[in-house]
């Protein structure tokens, strides 16, 4: 029987875990750096089909729909008047099993704890370095040492496994954005508001049945290394505030007054594709290649690059890293697309985008290539 160590209890590896647990070809342990999971986070996120349809195969059909929305329609706002510039119809990629579908990251992470015994994780796991061979030796902070067949590292995108692999090459850099997070509650619309502004954009959907709303906004912002690397700068809640007010000044929106919970992050992302020498190391999430959020393909992303992993060491091939690479690819350039055109501050710019925007949104062949190629294959 093969062991496999899992770095990472985020969606990715709690996926991965999922499936090992099914097949008896394989042994698992999850090591997680942290003490605990925190599932009080209220934080939504958004599924394509791409995702629910492998989710399903696991049980989440079965999920409570109660604390599961399935919206059929993103539209396009003009931040300044809330006036709408278009719609996409996303009910076009739905079938009858397998819904675009949003929720809150910490049921999801429930509901993937749900499948897994509890003797399979391990908390307050800090790696501290790895020793490649035919087997891969973990050493953690405890001075504990485990030997295993492969290694999956699914611990995100300030992945320790990473930089230790890769050294400096293995750190993410920053993308020159804040992302803000928050909730409301009672919102008007229930389809996915994209609100489209000079050097930001934000995004308000419904993630439940009762009427609580996710709020993300990323904001175009300029930091020094010392100020993205401080965590007490970044949880200051006049700094917090002055990003909400900035938005909510070109809005006809009082988010200062609506959002609730709000979290600052920095966005950063992965600068190039890295692949570990050794044959028994794999990467996949954040940890693998992360993207800026504007295609919203994150989770959707984790869950299927564990999926191809398993399908690898399942099927004894060796194919993971050449689809993930070009799966990458696809999601990059839309996500980087989607960032420019959402942030342009030129009249006449924004004027041309939408006009496109108005066409796109209704042309049939561009959706199944851009969206589509990603939602359905």
């Amino acid at each position: 029987m093969k062991k496999i160590a899992i770095i990472g209890a985020g969606i990715s590896g709690l996926f991965f875990a999922n499936l090992v647990e099914k097949n008896k070809s394989f042994s698992y342990q999850i090591f997680e750096r942290k003490n605990s999971i925190d599932l009080n986070d209220g934080y939504g996120i958004q599924l394509s089909v791409n995702s629910i349809k492998l989710l399903n195969k696991i049980g989440f059909n079965n999920f409570s729909k109660s604390q599961l929305y399935f919206p059929k329609k993103v539209i396009f706002l003009n931040a300044k008047d809330s006036k709408k510039i278009c719609d996409i119809d996303l009910s076009q990629f739905n079938d009858e099993n397998n819904l675009y579908t949003t929720l809150k990251r910490s049921n999801l992470i429930e509901f993937l704890l749900d499948g897994i015994p509890k003797d399979k994780l391990s908390f307050n796991c800090d790696l501290g370095d790895i020793k490649q061979g035919d087997k891969v030796s973990l050493l953690f902070s405890d001075k504990k040492t485990n030997k295993f067949d492969y290694l999956v590292s699914a611990d995100g995108i300030y992945s320790k496994t990473k930089q230790i692999l890769f050294k400096k090459d293995g750190l993410p850099e920053y993308f020159d954005a804040i992302a803000l997070r928050g909730t409301i509650r009672d919102f008007s619309s229930f389809d996915i508001s994209l609100y489209l502004g000079p050097n930001f954009h934000f995004v308000i959907y419904p993630i439940n049945q009762n009427k609580e709303f996710n709020f993300i906004a990323v904001v175009r912002k300029e930091l020094i290394k010392k100020k993205i690397s401080d965590k007490d700068f970044l949880d200051d809640e006049t700094f917090k505030k002055n990003l909400l007010n900035q938005i909510s000044s070109k809005s006809n929106l009082n988010l200062v007054n609506q959002v609730e919970k709000i979290k600052c992050f920095p966005i950063f992302v992965s600068k190039k594709f890295q692949i570990p020498s050794s044959k028994n190391i794999f990467l996949t999430g954040d940890a693998f290649y992360s993207f800026p959020p504007s295609f919203a393909q994150g989770a959707s992303q984790s869950i299927e690059s564990a999926n191809e992993l398993f399908y690898d060491l399942q099927n004894n091939t060796s194919s993971y890293y050449k689809k993930r690479v070009l799966r990458a690819k696809q999601i990059i350039s839309r996500s980087n697309l989607n960032h420019f055109a959402f942030h342009l501050s030129n009249p006449i710019n924004i004027l041309f985008r939408n006009t496109l925007l108005k066409y796109f949104s209704k042309n049939k062949k561009f959706l199944e290539k851009y969206l589509g190629k990603v939602y359905n294959d």
